[in-house]
Formats: C-alpha cells, structure tokens, sequence
C-alpha cells in the first residue's frame, strides 16, 4: 500500500509543468532616451551671454571716456596720432592738468557753471512740480489738452525758439547774467511729465485724508506728496544737471563776456589758446566731466527706482 502511494506521487510530480525562468532584463540592454539639456546648464549659458554682452555695450560706451583720460595723461614727447593707437602712456604725467589750470582761469568758469547749474536744477525741481501737481492730482476741464499740448513742446527743436528767446533776452537785459543762462532752461516738458507721473503713483486717498485734516492744496503738494516722490526728483535733477553742465549753444550764443563763460565754452577756448594742443584740450574735457561723474556716483541709487517708479502706474 505504501508503495503504491509512493508511485503515484511520483508520477504527479513528474507530470507537473515546470514554470519557465523569468526573463530578466538588465539596464545596460535597454535603449536610454536622448537626455535634454538641464535647466541649470541653460540658465548659465544665457547668463554667460547676458554678462558678455553687456561687457561688450560697456567697452563701446566707455572707451571714448579711457581714450580721452589716456591722452590728458600722454607726455608731450609722445605721438597721440601714432598707428596702431597707443591706448596706455609710456611716461604718464599730470602736467597737462597743471597747464590747463594755469593758463586758463579754471575756477572761475567752473564756479559761473556750478551756480547756472544749481539755480537750473533748483527751478526745474520748483516748477516742473507745481505745473504736474494739478494735472495729476486735480480734476478741471480741458487738463488731458493741456497736458497734450506741454508734451507736444517736445517735439520742438531748442534751435526753433533760440532767436525769439534771444531778442527777449536783450529786451530784459539778461545778457551777460546767470537769469540769462538760467530763464531759457527753468522748467521742461519732460521734467513735467516726469512729474506727472511720478505723482500718479500715490493713491488718492492720502489727498482726502489730508483735506478732512485741514490741508490745503499747497500744503498737501509740499507736505504729503513732495516726500514719496523723492527718487523721481533725484532723477530730475540728475538729467537737468547733466543737461545744464554741459549746455555749450545757448551761453556761446547770450555771453559776449569771457568771465561769465562756463566750462564747457572754457574748454572750446583751450582749441584757440594753445592751437589745438590735444592733451590740454583732452585735461581740460576731463575736468569739466569729474562734477556729473561725482553727482551721478552720490545719487545713483535714487536714479533707476526714480527712473521706474513713473513707467507703472498704480
């Protein structure tokens, strides 16, 4: 009996099929997809050429300027026309600088350009202000004409309105005279604009705040907006004082008096004085330069939120 059991479980065992081994697929035997770029490696690229092109732009814009401080700097046994161009001096010296300031009365053109220019920005910051505070802040008829017309004035040339202005001038007896250099210049469409929307920015509800306080309309310009507007007036007054420095048609044109010229008629007198002495000429540009240099480097960080903060408005 046991070993009948014992054949017939044999027999099942050997009919039983036998399972087939699994198929095993390794990872070196499987076609890998093409691997994209990774974000990190293009985020580097497009940083990399960013920063390229913008060393380029600032190679372009600032080799007139390294040209003009390395020949102020070239001795005078040194050929500034030679080729190829000799960007570094072989003997620097400061004796161009020295020369300028002796032969020419530096300090005195320097001071006549420094006041026209604070008394230029100063009435720009004045009036720029007060003729944007209406057409911002108030609602009278015919504000979006007006508004149109002071910024079509910009399409107007300088050179248009000189001989007017310059007749009037004479009429007032302005020639020879800061007001005469300072009038032509006291206030600007772009200033007024600029303004405009600078004072757009500022939510209304600071306006009736101030009136249910007692305010005024002065004292809500003066007291309330003029402080939140601070970088739009720092880059006002960075443009109109570059504008004012270096203004070269309108003083040749009202001054006849050599004490009255600012910087830059100074420097076009250098080309007459020494005959057209390059290195003093090129001294005397780099010392009429340093003043916007030095006020743009103080008030610089007020100038790009300045810059932007009447793009948007709201």
């Amino acid at each position: 009996m046991n070993q009948n059991s014992e054949a017939l479980r044999q027999e099942t065992e050997s009919n039983r099929p036998v399972p087939k081994p699994s198929r095993v697929t390794t990872t070196s035997s499987r076609k890998e997809p093409h691997k994209k770029p990774k974000p990190a490696a293009r985020k580097v690229v497009k940083t990399t050429l960013s920063y390229l092109t913008l060393l380029i732009v600032s190679v372009i814009m600032v080799g007139p300027f390294l040209w003009l401080l390395a020949t102020s700097l070239k001795s005078g046994s040194e050929n500034i026309f030679a080729y190829p161009p000799q960007f570094i001096p072989e003997n620097p010296t400061l004796a161009n600088f020295g020369a300028v300031l002796e032969y020419f009365p530096f300090f005195t053109y320097l001071f006549n350009s420094t006041v026209v220019a604070i008394l230029t920005v100063g009435a720009n910051l004045l009036f720029c202000s007060l003729a944007a505070y209406p057409l911002a802040r108030m609602n009278f008829r015919g504000k979006s004409l007006v508004f149109i017309l002071i910024i079509s004035t910009m399409m107007i040339p300088f050179q248009l309105l000189m001989i007017p202005i310059y007749i009037l001038a004479l009429d007032l007896g302005l020639q020879n005279t800061y007001l005469g250099l300072v009038l032509p210049h006291a206030t600007t469409a772009f200033g007024i604009f600029l303004m405009r929307q600078a004072f757009l920015t500022i939510p209304y509800e600071l306006d009736e705040s101030a009136r249910m306080d007692g305010a005024n309309a002065f004292q809500i310009w003066w007291r309330i907006l003029m402080p939140l507007v601070k970088p739009s007036l720092v880059t006002l007054a960075i443009f109109t004082f570059m504008m004012a420095w270096g203004d070269f048609l309108w003083p040749l044109i009202i001054l006849n008096d050599q004490s009255m010229y600012t910087l830059p008629l100074g420097v076009q007198s250098l080309q007459g004085n020494f005959s057209s002495n390059w290195r003093y000429i090129a001294a005397g540009s780099i010392i009429s330069v340093l003043p916007i240099i030095i006020i743009f480097s103080i008030l610089q960080r007020y100038f790009i939120a300045g810059a932007m903060k009447g793009a948007v408005k709201g």
